[in-house]
């Protein structure tokens, strides 16, 4: 979850300002949290307490009306809307990270996620996008392998995630849809080789880079162990104490250490695919 937010706040300033490249600086003086972690501290405050989900939404874009929403949700939001309105959009995924730690078997995980998403995203591609985000992070901290991963979510989700990076790069262009952006995402983790590339790899699309580079950070967080140290610390001043707080307690309740994976191979880290 944690490397959710540290995706978000790297991507912001790329997200206004693209690149094609791997090689950037991870922090500009620009850097700041968006609706990426403003929404997934949403989604952790109601696993923790049970709140009513669409309240819990409303309550959160209060406290930060100018986190970058987007329209269509800050108009629901702002309205007090209850009825969801068939969104496909990537808000569903992005969010999404918190139930794989709620979760303690893939079909509460995808049940979870269908939840947290449904409540605006109804879309069968919005829903789907916000499963498959959600079960490839249950599946990175329950052990299994980019390999198993990757079979899963195609399998279920019919996601194609044999493309490479090299070959969607040149031609992929800002896409906000579940179906446009949360593969890519996927691919951007399964080609990494640690954290810090699976987020290089996501903001290097030059798409929506604050979500992508969300989506894929919250998937290499629990595979290779936790953020780094170096970006954490750059990450954690940049969020205020509510944010801070609510995500503490709920890594305290939810987050234990990652498990061993003693069935990876050295090879398996950097395996693309």
């Amino acid at each position: 979850m944690w490397g959710a937010i540290a995706g978000d706040v790297i991507g912001s300033y790329y997200e206004h300002f693209p690149t094609k490249s791997t090689q950037f600086y991870l922090f500009r003086e620009e850097s700041v949290f968006t609706d990426d972690t403003v929404l997934t501290t949403a989604v952790a405050d109601w696993l923790l307490n049970d709140t009513d989900l669409v309240k819990t939404f409303h309550r959160y874009v209060r406290h930060y009306p100018d986190a970058g929403y987007g329209h269509t949700f800050l108009s629901w939001a702002q309205l007090r809307r209850r009825e969801s309105y068939q969104s496909w959009g990537n808000g569903s995924a992005m969010r999404v990270s918190p139930v794989a730690y709620a979760a303690e078997t893939i079909e509460s995980c995808l049940y979870l996620a269908k939840q947290s998403a449904e409540v605006t995203h109804n879309h069968q591609q919005g829903i789907y996008g916000a499963q498959a985000t959600a079960a490839c992070v249950f599946l990175a901290r329950t052990g299994k392998t980019k390999a198993e991963i990757r079979d899963y979510v195609e399998d279920k989700f019919h996601y194609d995630l044999q493309r490479t990076l090299e070959e969607i790069r040149p031609h992929y262009v800002f896409d906000v849809s579940c179906q446009g952006s949360v593969p890519e995402s996927i691919i951007a983790f399964l080609e990494s080789t640690d954290f810090e590339s699976a987020i290089r790899n996501a903001i290097s699309l030059g798409g929506d880079a604050d979500t992508m580079a969300c989506i894929a950070g919250a998937i290499a967080e629990p595979f290779y162990g936790g953020v780094p140290e170096e970006i954490s610390q750059q990450v954690l001043p940049l969020l205020d104490d509510r944010i801070r707080n609510m995500l503490q307690t709920f890594h305290d309740r939810f987050i234990t250490d990652s498990p061993l994976k003693s069935d990876r191979n050295e090879n398996d880290a950097t395996e693309s695919h």
